[in-house]
C-alpha cells in the first residue's frame, strides 16, 4: 500500500532550534580582569594608607622591630662623654656618646666601628646597618647596595650580633635573617632622618676610621687618623 505524502511528512523528526551556549571563556576573562582591577585598587588604597601613617607607627608595625623609644626611654640620653662607654644593648640604639660621630654619608665600613661614634650618628638621624662577619658575601653586597652613596646611612660588620643582620636607629632595632627581607626597606624609609632627636644635623666630617676604640677628631689643620682633616661642630 502506498503511503500518502502527508503521512510521510508527519514521520519526519522535529528539528529543535539550537540555543546559543553561554560564552564562558569571555565571562572568565571579564571576571579575572575585574578581580585584578579590584586588587590593584585595594593595594593602592592600602599602600596610600600605610604611607600616611606616622613613621613611628610604621616602624613598630614591623614584626622584627624592638621599640626601645617606648619601652626604655631612660636609656636614650644625649650627653657628650669622652672615651669608651657602656650601652644597655648591643649594638647601641641610642644614649650618651662621644663628641665625634661616625661618618654616615652612605659609608661602607669593612671592619667594626666604635659604638660611641655610631650612636652620635644615629642621634643625627642615621640608620646603622650591622651584620655578622660570616654573612655570605652576596648578602653583604645587597646590604651595601642600600647604603652606598645614601646620606644618613652606614654599614659595618659587628662581632656580637644575636641575628645575622641588625639595623639600628635612635630608639629602634630591627633584626632579620637575610638581606632580601622586605622589612629592611621599610625600616630605612621610616627611621632614616626621622628617628634621631637632632634630625638633619650633618653626617659628614665625622670619623671614617674603623675600630671599636673611640677617638677624637683632630683640630683643623692637623693631619687626621681617620683620613679626613677638620673638626666638625658639636651637634
Amino acid at each position: 500500500m502506498k503511503r500518502s505524502k502527508s503521512s510521510a511528512r508527519t514521520r519526519r523528526p522535529k528539528v529543535l532550534p539550537v540555543r546559543p551556549g553561554r560564552p564562558w571563556g569571555a565571562i572568565a576573562v571579564v571576571a579575572a580582569v575585574s578581580v585584578l582591577v579590584v586588587s590593584i585598587i585595594g593595594y593602592a588604597a592600602v599602600s596610600t594608607w600605610l604611607g600616611t601613617r606616622p613613621w613611628a607607627d610604621r616602624l613598630t608595625a614591623l614584626a622584627g622591630v624592638t621599640d626601645y623609644a617606648s619601652k626604655k626611654p631612660a636609656w636614650l640620653t644625649s650627653e657628650h662623654k669622652s672615651g669608651p662607654l657602656t650601652y644597655e644593648v648591643t649594638p647601641s640604639v641610642g644614649g650618651s656618646h662621644n663628641t665625634a660621630w661616625q661618618n654616615c654619608t652612605g659609608d661602607i665600613y669593612d671592619a667594626p666601628i666604635a659604638a660611641e661614634h655610631a650612636t652620635h650618628s644615629m642621634e643625627h638621624g642615621a640608620v646603622w646597618i650591622t651584620y655578622r662577619p660570616d654573612l655570605p658575601a652576596e648578602q653583604v653586597q645587597r646590604l651595601a647596595e642600600r647604603v652606598r652613596g645614601v646620606d644618613y646611612m652606614m654599614l659595618s660588620p659587628h662581632d656580637a650580633l644575636d641575628a645575622p643582620i641588625s639595623l639600628q636607629a635612635w630608639g629602634y632595632r630591627l633584626t632579620v635573617s637575610a638581606a632580601d627581607d622586605e622589612q629592611i626597606d621599610e625600616f630605612i624609609r621610616s627611621a632614616r632622618l626621622n628617628a634621631g632627636p637632632e634630625q638633619g644635623a650633618t653626617c659628614s666630617g665625622g670619623i671614617t676610621a674603623t675600630g671599636t676604640t673611640p677617638r677624637e677628631l683632630p683640630q683643623q689643620g692637623q693631619p687626621g687618623q681617620q683620613g679626613q682633616p677638620g673638626q666638625p661642630g658639636q651637634q
